[in-house]
């Protein structure tokens, strides 16, 4: 799959050596947030949406995006993106669950799967990533 840039001429995959480079690392934090939920008391959502590591990820996300867009990399960054805010999003519901004393045993399954789902998430994309291919993510 070529690249092109704004003139339509075809760019050299040498070219996005930096931003791939870029992306192993948003991985690498990610999944550092990830098993520091595994390996402590935190949740793995807990640790991958409130971690310091995955918060850095997320700003180097959004600070260098423009430069992947077109790229077959870009699904990458939206595929990053879209975990982190579902996961946020998904916490968010098991906190209203827990509000009830009915909803804590629904939370709970809410704060597991979507663990599992994180863990799926970080794993698929940086396979995809060391394979140089894109990421399945609706059109932005």
């Amino acid at each position: 799959m070529a690249d092109f840039d704004q003139n339509g001429e075809i760019i050299k995959s040498d070219n996005l050596d930096g931003p791939r480079a870029w992306c192993h690392i948003m991985y690498g934090l990610h999944a550092l947030s990830a098993l520091s939920g595994i390996m402590s008391s935190a949740t793995i959502v807990g640790a991958f949406v409130f971690g310091w590591p995955s918060i850095i990820a997320v700003i180097i996300n959004y600070v260098t995006r423009s430069n992947v867009r077109g790229s077959w990399l870009e699904t990458h960054w939206r595929w990053q993106l879209r975990s982190f805010w579902y996961a946020a999003l998904w916490l968010l519901v098991a906190g209203l669950l827990a509000v009830t004393l009915i909803g804590i045993p629904a939370a709970i399954l809410v704060i597991v799967f979507t663990g599992l789902w994180v863990l799926y998430r970080v794993i698929r994309g940086w396979l995809a990533l060391l394979d140089r291919r894109g990421m399945p993510v609706p059109p932005g």
